[in-house]
């Protein structure tokens, strides 16, 4: 069977499967029957749902092997959106295509290329960026972040991959992310995490949703409990855990120049970028929560919140100093330019408009740390603005999405105090 073919058959049955959403039932003599019920009449149709359930049995039955080669034929060929949409309709076949389709993607890391929605929160490439765009609709306050180098030249072909929505509290601003642009409950399976200032809008701690790849509370962590009032669903009674804080530095003198910023990632260890250093790479969503930690909590209506020491998560005897330390990005220091008479930063054509938004990210590493030179000046995110209302976003390795654009969120947040 040919590429094309394939292609063409799933498409074929992808339209079987969506077809009867929109076909009236008359009961239950159009589900297939089974072995023991007695057959149906013979003048009766075979019903739409029967052909599917069989057409599907036919799918999933064939053999493991050739089913290996044709995704792999398929992973090979479909490197970019959209048509990188088969690669995700291979695996809602059933559980089986979706089993194989999972052991030939490979991650964000290896590939290069965004698939399942567990690719943002993965890490990115370590050779180049990953090129998005942000969009803001000031009308509603939310943020659309979409794979592609920018609106003009992606168009209708961009892919969406989170939205964020702005919500002003009394002590404290909330950007809430998801999967889509409709849904922001917490309770949702959409959801992905928030991000969370202080009053002054110079600190904010970015709160991921599900717990961090290989989860266990570390002795250094602290565990912080907030009231709420309504009752919760067990989804939202789940803990948020404390994977990143970013602080803006004050101000005081009113003197020109970029906003100043560090975010320590407190998941991601300084030896992911040393040689031979790996980050954190969780392979699928586990909406499974430590119960020693929150089950008394939720019992009584509280949502715990995990907070993780500069030490990170590894405390094992075996571990070296450094590799417990967390990683570190501070501003890449900007050149004044006489003739422009402003603080200049090359974006590499990424960014056309000055603003005091526009901001690079580097690693900030001590000589103990034997982080190579090549590493600190590597910029592993970037941000910027390129025309009304829209921003490029280019992270890598060691940063993924979700915290990439939790980073650059907090830069639309107001802050008097440090401009």
């Amino acid at each position: 069977m040919s590429l094309r073919m394939l292609e063409k058959a799933l498409e074929n049955f992808i339209e079987k499967v969506q077809k009867p959403k929109h076909m009236h039932w008359h009961g239950k003599s159009h589900i297939a029957p089974e072995s023991s019920l007695p057959p149906p009449p013979p003048r009766s149709p075979p019903s739409s749902l029967s052909i599917i359930v069989n057409e599907q049995s036919r799918w999933a039955n064939l053999p493991p092997e050739l089913l290996l080669d044709i995704f792999q034929r398929v992973e090979a060929s479909e490197t970019s959106w959209p048509a990188r949409r088969v690669v995700v309709a291979c695996a809602s076949v059933c559980r089986s295509w979706k089993e194989i389709t999972y052991s030939v993607v490979k991650t964000l890391e290896q590939c290069g290329w965004l698939t399942f929605p567990i690719s943002l929160k993965q890490p990115g490439p370590r050779d180049a960026p990953i090129q998005c765009f942000i969009k803001r609709e000031r009308v509603t306050s939310t943020y659309h972040l979409y794979l592609g180098l920018s609106p003009a030249l992606t168009c209708d072909m961009s892919k969406m991959l989170l939205v964020a929505k702005k919500i002003r509290r009394a002590t404290c601003t909330e950007f809430l992310l998801s999967l889509v642009p409709d849904d922001f409950s917490r309770a949702s399976n959409t959801y992905i995490g928030k991000l969370r200032s202080n009053f002054l809008g110079t600190k904010f701690t970015i709160m991921d949703g599900e717990p961090p790849h290989d989860f266990a509370i570390p002795l250094n962590c602290k565990l912080q409990q907030s009231v709420h009032l309504k009752p919760l669903l067990p989804r939202v009674a789940a803990a948020n855990y404390n994977v990143g804080t970013i602080s803006y530095e004050l101000n005081v003198l009113r003197t020109r120049g970029p906003r100043r910023m560090c975010c320590t990632m407190h998941l991601i260890p300084i030896s992911a970028i040393q040689e031979g250093g790996t980050a954190p790479t969780p392979l699928k969503f586990t909406n499974c929560y430590n119960e020693h930690a929150s089950t008394t909590l939720i019992s009584k209506g509280k949502k715990p919140r995990v907070e993780f020491g500069s030490a990170g998560t590894d405390d094992s005897p075996g571990s070296t100093p450094n590799a417990r330390e967390p990683l570190i990005l501070k501003n890449k220091a900007p050149r004044w330019h006489e003739q422009l008479q402003c603080w200049c930063l090359n974006f590499k054509g990424r960014v056309t408009v000055a603003s005091v938004k526009n901001f690079q990210l580097v690693a900030a590493a001590e000589p103990s740390q034997n982080v190579a030179v090549a590493e600190q000046e590597k910029v592993i995110l970037q941000f910027g603005k390129i025309g009304k209302d829209i921003f490029t976003m280019d992270y890598r390795y060691p940063l993924s999405a979700f915290q990439a654009f939790a980073i650059c969120l907090s830069s639309f947040d107001t802050k008097p105090t440090c401009e």
